[in-house]
């Protein structure tokens, strides 16, 4: 299991490639890249979080999906600092012996990464910066878990 958070760009198909290596013993592996939107005109977004903090609280609930659908392992990658429309912001990656698993595990985390993970995004656009609150959207989609 690797967690990383993280300022720098991440390649996500050297990612997938480097996670994908090997896996024999895995019938699935499912990735999901999160891109920086520009909607609304929307021209950079800054992601604050806490060190330490946030990589135990993802590393948690990693290690809760892994269980929960015996996973062969999992990669999360979160970046932080001032990302522009078109940039990746995150990546989940799930292997598993059954697709469903893998696919199952991915939505999980993805779903608790947008409501859930220690993040704090602040959009910068026209009529300048605002915190991004929580949406009731994200909340319904985390419930089903």
């Amino acid at each position: 299991m690797r967690i990383l958070v993280q300022e720098e760009p991440f390649d996500p198909g050297a990612e997938t490639s480097a996670f994908a290596q090997g896996r024999g013993d895995m019938g699935a592996v499912v990735t999901f890249t999160g891109l920086v939107r520009g909607d609304g005109g929307l021209s950079a977004m800054e992601i604050e979080h806490y060190p330490g903090m946030t990589e135990r609280a993802i590393t948690a609930i990693a290690e809760e999906a892994r269980d929960r659908w015996s996973l062969g392992d999992v990669l999360v990658i979160h970046r932080h600092g001032r990302l522009v429309p078109g940039e990746a912001i995150m990546m989940v990656a799930t292997a598993a012996p059954h697709r469903k698993d893998a696919f199952e595990a991915a939505e999980f985390l993805m779903d608790y990464l947008k409501s859930r993970a220690p993040f704090w995004k602040k959009e910068l656009g026209p009529d300048g910066a605002a915190w991004v609150a929580a949406k009731d959207d994200d909340e319904a989609a985390l419930r089903r878990w």
